[in-house]
């Protein structure tokens, strides 16, 4: 064997050995190439999942949000109405005048008067209704007209000997009857159920 046909055979097989692995490699390559072909694509599900989770959570708090906004709103709308039946209330009570007020009035001093042991007692009202208990305090030995308060009408006794003091003004009446009928009330101004 010539020199030659060694090298020639040498040769053959240096080529043969480097198809195998240029043949290895490009096998390589693609087996890498379609890896990270998989992991992109898994890595774009994902990005898009975390995404939709994200677009998900954020339209759900935003809708929570949107919800207790309008609650609110509807709460503070009923309160504006429920105020205004009041304030109507209340000036509807403070207009009551001429034999009913009258009435109202000595029923409220009587159920106050039977409160107390005392001899004595001032009788306090609103302004407006002084001439009127004094009307009335004719016929109730040691009463006096007190001082004026601030209410809607009917009387808040007291006496010193005492120390008693019945607060039996329309305004007291008023807040034990709505805070009793509250409930009722809404559910005629609003239509709830009772």
């Amino acid at each position: 064997m010539s020199l030659d046909t060694v090298v020639e055979d040498i040769r053959d097989e240096a080529r043969t050995r480097a198809e195998e692995i240029r043949a290895e490699g490009d096998a390589r390559y693609d087996e890498i190439v379609d890896q990270a072909e998989r992991d992109a694509e898994e890595i774009v599900r994902e990005a898009e999942a975390e995404a939709e989770r994200a677009v998900a959570q954020e339209r759900e708090q935003k809708l929570s949000s949107a919800k207790l906004e309008a609650k609110q709103k509807r709460l503070e709308a009923r309160r504006e109405v429920l105020e205004e039946a009041r304030e109507d209330v209340e000036s509807r009570i403070a207009d009551i005048d001429g034999a009913e007020r009258e009435e109202l009035t000595r029923s409220l001093l009587e159920a106050a008067a039977a409160e107390f042991d005392a001899e004595t007692a001032r009788v306090h009202g609103r302004a407006e209704d002084d001439a009127l208990l004094a009307s009335i305090l004719e016929d109730h030995d040691g009463y006096e007209v007190g001082d004026p308060i601030d209410c809607l009408g009917g009387v808040v006794v007291e006496s010193d000997e005492s120390r008693v003091r019945v607060n039996n003004t329309f305004d007291s009446i008023l807040e034990d009857v709505w805070e009793d009928e509250l409930r009722e009330i809404s559910a005629r101004l609003f239509g709830d159920e009772a």
